[in-house]
């Protein structure tokens, strides 16, 4: 039974859907005016591996993905380099899927864009300021007006009189209270605009989500998703207005993925240790960041650093050197293996909240009963096929095992280089020229490269 971490109650409870079979998932996405960096990666591949876990379970998913592609850093963005804001946009969600794909992210059922929906935006707006929950300023702007709505600050738990005391007033008072917040924001000369009732303009942050996930899911959502830093204001603001504007509760299931910390530090440009998703990839194999990313339960924080990459790549390597005998064999139907104490235990783990961490222990564990099986047995094949399915389930695994156990990136001594020393180190053993042997194995485990060799005289390889 599926049991979901809900950050309203702050508790775990038993997973109903609003209609049976069905699930409708909302996340929030990125702001597109730079690349994405590793942060943005452990959110994604988050609620990825949830997507295609509730899917393998049978469930009938409906995942929206939103890009936010018109904001005050994107209009900043593409004035710093004399660039329109659409191609600007359109270059970095470009930049964004070739990432996804990178880090085998599959793509939403749905994948709205701000600019998209800024008739349904201007709808809610007026159905807010006629219900008395907003307000049109006189400088054009118009604002949501917090203090009719009873239940602000229960997701953040924070209380709506605190906020007053570190809300900045606005200039000329604009607003009729300092905590109130934007809606639709008027346009400064120069700026991309579209018509409304109130002038030309543009939306704010928080209520193109509220617009997307009313016109993709509906006025009611089974779950909601994103990073732990938007519940407050973000997630707060979408409360707020989504139950005012639609009169009933929005969201049945609140999740947020904990932050990720660079040597246990925020990330931050000003810190120097800001990374892109793209400056990771260049120095480790994609799935080696993803796996990073799943060995914790996404509400735990995460601690990036060399040697947590470095223990990643490790841990994979123990799934791909088992797998490497059984290229050919296919991954398992999930029916074939409903009744494997392994399957049980992953998905135990996976029910309870989407407990990665607990899933690829018991993965561990049939790995280990892969090893002490005969090779190529009918028992080992069927183990591999096994976990080839649970792997499948969290997204790794999409690689052929030789060639990941030999992949690498940066100064390293190159595959054509280690074959070619291998080759001359099986010749030199036929030769007995084992002095020769031996001192292309010192060289190729100077250059971090593990020789293996088989009882049958075959030789592999594989990095470190």
């Amino acid at each position: 039974m599926l049991q979901i971490y809900n950050t309203l109650t702050r508790q775990k409870e038993i997973f109903k859907p609003i209609h049976p079979g069905k699930i409708s998932m909302y996340v929030c996405g990125i702001t597109v005016y730079d690349y994405c960096h590793i942060g943005h990666a452990r959110t994604s591949i988050a609620f990825d591996v949830i997507a295609r876990f509730l899917r393998s379970q049978g469930w009938d998913l409906n995942f929206v993905h939103n890009i936010t592609d018109i904001d005050d850093k994107i209009i900043r963005r593409a004035n710093e380099l004399g660039e329109k804001f659409d191609a600007l946009t359109k270059r970095f969600i470009d930049a964004m899927h070739e990432d996804e794909r990178a880090l085998g992210i599959l793509p939403p059922s749905i994948e709205p864009r701000a600019t998209e929906f800024i008739g349904p935006i201007i709808e809610i707006v007026e159905t807010l300021i006629q219900k008395g929950h907003a307000y049109a300023a006189k400088n054009g702007d118009v604002y949501y007006r917090v203090t009719s709505f009873d239940g602000y600050g229960n997701l953040s738990n924070k209380n709506i009189d605190e906020l007053l005391a570190g809300a900045r007033i606005e200039v000329d008072e604009i607003k009729e209270d300092a905590r109130d917040f934007v809606l639709w924001k008027a346009a400064k000369p120069g700026e991309p605009s579209w018509p409304s009732p109130w002038g030309e303009g543009r939306p704010g942050w928080h209520i193109e989500c509220s617009a997307m996930a009313k016109k993709c899911c509906g006025d009611q959502l089974d779950i909601h998703g994103g990073g732990a830093d938007l519940q407050f204001p973000h997630h707060e603001n979408e409360i707020a207005q989504s139950e005012a504007a639609n009169g009933h509760s929005y969201v049945n299931y609140w999740m947020h993925v904990a932050p990720l910390r660079v040597d246990g530090e925020k990330m931050s440009k000003s810190l120097g240790n800001f990374f892109t998703i793209r400056d990771v990839l260049e120095k480790y194999h994609p799935e080696v960041v993803r796996f990073f990313l799943i060995t914790s339960h996404y509400r735990s924080p995460i601690n990036y650093s060399e040697d947590s990459l470095v223990e990643a790549r490790a841990g994979l390597e123990r799934f791909y050197a088992a797998l490497r005998e059984y290229v050919a064999v296919p991954a398992a139907e999930l029916s074939a293996i409903s009744g494997s104490q392994y399957y049980a235990a992953f998905v135990d783990a996976m029910n309870d909240d989407f407990n990665t961490r607990v899933a690829l222990a018991t993965m561990y564990d049939l790995v280990r009963e892969l090893n002490s099986c005969e090779a190529g047995s009918e028992k080992a094949t069927q183990l591999a096929s096994e976990l080839k399915a649970l792997g499948s389930i969290l997204g790794i695994f999409r690689f052929d095992p030789t060639e990941f156990l030999q992949s690498g990136a940066g100064d390293q001594i190159s595959a054509d280089e280690v074959n070619a020393l291998v080759a001359e180190r099986i010749q030199a053993k036929k030769d007995k020229n084992y002095a020769r042997a031996d001192e292309i194995r010192k060289q190729l485990t100077a250059n971090k490269i593990v020789i293996e060799d088989a009882k049958d005289g075959t030789t592999q390889w594989r990095r470190e």
